[in-house]
């Protein structure tokens, strides 16, 4: 009632703050804070985590943020940037009082705002409990920054840094004064090289446990010329005797040899995510020495590594008796009888996996195959019957998979909720209507799968409640009936790309928009049968619709000023892969 607080007048300080604990999203403890003051200062003080998102992020917001929220452990700055939606701009002008330390040509846009190094010394200044510490894409953020701030956080154990011009002076700071780091991303810093890694892994080595260097296979600057950062084998070597913590590797590069990769299996005995990215020179003697000394193994990944042969991958099967992630793309040479292999060895089942179910590979929960000819439907068939706890399973472009495998993965894998087909046009509708047994899938991909039609999005639909992700683009087989169908089976649909399905008209989509309300995002680009109005009564029909994507020609000027904002416009180019 207007003019009475009993919760200010009954309560104390302490239930005040212990009712926030319970508040799981980030929104409500924002709305909270704003109901008073007193409110407000009981939960600023317990504000463990800062994110600070978009272009335009100043010194001086950087440094009000910091006074106000001094006890945050994770600060989160990410400056890729984002556009207003346009009916926030459209015909009208936008005007904002300069920030303390934003320039008036800033202001009117003819200058621009960044983070700098200033700003990241006032982030070390103010959070004294500074913990974790994500910096994506701060273009002017350079090694002096780093430096500060790795001199000012020594307690620092996460530290992110994403396309951010940092090299090795920066590095060796946080080599020498973060001495409790044990997780570093260092994506795509291109004035990365050997001497500052080497430093850094001289300074907190034996802490480190999480290491990221993808897209520094190559860095070059002005004065040098092609240095390579992990991909030489003398600054693999150095990682892998100065970590023995290390519990995550990723290695993008060529030129690595067998030295660099028997020197992670022998030192780093706690690995437990290993992903290995175009490797060219290395031998059976480097999977090897991982299968008999990274014996925690757990996620293992391999893309492009085209001269992994059955030796090596027999040498992980032994060893890696607790691996429950896998990842084979692009690797030609691995085939169905080496899948078999892993199961077999990992579980010491001697006899054929199709009569020793009882005794499948346990941990396996994701499998993700790609671009891989060599295996085929006996392949699938031995790995479904093997791990019926598979939840993850993700084909692409095996051309070799067909129906069989998958009728065997729905009759067995019944905790599955994530399953992708693409481009596999050998399965059919009766594989999905053997998958319509896994009761509890939330994802389905059969992107570009030309033999599945009605009958099998039919037969998801009844006995898949729980979807919320359908992407059926490209099967030009599918029809208004398979939506009907799915509009009455699938009323928790989120997310749905229909592009290229040239039977589907406005009816289909009439069935969708009147039944499936949660529905956030609809692809409809080159459906030859949907038009306008079709689009229309999607956008005016689902009250949650975020985006919408079509060809820029059917859409009416009167849907353009009804949700502007909501459609995504396409060219033939997005979709060059059809």
């Amino acid at each position: 009632m207007r003019g009475q607080d009993l919760i200010n007048t009954k309560l104390d300080d302490e239930l005040i703050v212990e009712i926030f604990r319970h508040l799981d999203s980030m929104s409500s403890r924002d709305a909270c804070s704003l109901v008073c003051k007193r409110w407000l200062g009981l939960e600023r003080p317990r504000r463990d985590a800062i994110r600070i998102g978009g272009s335009g992020i100043t010194d001086a917001l950087v440094r009000l943020l910091a006074r106000r929220f001094t006890n945050a452990q994770n600060v989160y700055i990410n400056e890729i940037p984002i556009s207003l939606p346009a009916r926030f701009v459209r015909g009208r002008r936008i005007n904002r009082p300069p920030l303390s330390g934003q320039s008036v040509s800033e202001q009117n846009g003819t200058g621009t705002s960044s983070l700098s190094d200033s700003g990241l010394a006032d982030v070390g200044d103010g959070f004294k409990r500074l913990e974790k510490l994500s910096l994506i894409w701060c273009s002017n953020v350079t090694d002096v920054g780093l430096s500060s701030i790795a001199e000012k956080s020594k307690v620092l154990k996460s530290l992110d840094i994403q396309a951010c011009h940092v090299g090795d002076k920066g590095l060796a700071a946080v080599g020498k004064y973060c001495t409790q780091l044990e997780d570093l991303n260092l994506w795509s810093c291109k004035g990365l090289t050997d001497t500052g890694l080497i430093l850094l892994v001289i300074g907190c080595g034996r802490t480190l446990k999480s290491l990221g260097l993808a897209a520094c296979a190559k860095i070059t600057d002005a004065s040098l010329a092609a240095i390579q950062s992990l991909s030489t084998t003398k600054a693999c070597l150095a990682v892998a005797k100065g970590c023995p913590q290390l519990k995550s590797l990723r290695l993008q590069c060529r030129n690595l040899t067998d030295e660099a990769l028997q020197a992670v299996g022998k030192f780093c005995q706690f690995l437990e995510l290993l992903a290995l990215y175009s490797f060219q020179n290395f031998t059976d003697k480097s999977l090897c020495a991982i299968g008999k000394g990274c014996k925690k193994l757990k996620n293992l990944t391999f893309i492009d590594c085209n001269f992994l042969s059955d030796m090596g991958l027999d040498s992980i099967a032994v060893g890696c008796t607790e691996l429950m992630h896998l990842e084979v793309n692009g690797c030609q040479n691995i085939g169905t009888s080496r899948l078999q292999s892993i199961r077999k060895i990992l579980h010491k089942v001697e006899n054929d996996a199709l009569c020793e179910i009882g005794l499948g590979c346990k941990d396996l929960q994701s499998l993700n195959l790609a671009d891989c000819s060599g295996i085929g439907d006996e392949s699938i068939c031995g790995i479904a019957k093997g791990c019926k706890n598979l939840k993850r399973l993700h084909i692409s472009r095996c051309p070799e998979v067909g129906t069989k495998g998958i009728i065997t993965v729905g009759q067995v894998c019944r905790s599955l909720t994530d399953l992708t087909l693409k481009s596999c046009n050998r399965v059919g509708d009766l594989a999905l209507i053997s998958v319509r047994q896994c009761c509890s899938l939330l994802h389905l991909n059969v992107n570009d799968c030309n033999r599945i039609g009605d009958a099998g999005i039919i037969a998801i639909s009844r006995g898949c409640p729980r979807l919320s992700y359908l992407d059926v683009g490209g099967l030009q087989n599918l029809g208004d009936k398979a939506m009907e169908a799915l509009s009455e089976g699938c009323p928790l649909l989120r997310d749905l790309v229909l592009s290229h399905c040239l039977k589907i008209t406005d009816a289909g989509l009439g069935y969708i928009a009147k039944k499936c309300k949660l529905l956030e995002s609809c692809d409809m680009g080159f459906c030859h049968g949907i038009t306008d109005a079709g689009i229309a009564t999607v956008i005016t029909s689902c009250p949650k619709i975020k985006r919408a994507s079509v060809e820029d020609w059917k859409v009416s000027p009167r849907t353009r000023v009804l949700a502007g904002a909501i459609i995504s416009y396409i060219s033939a180019d997005s979709y060059s892969q059809f």
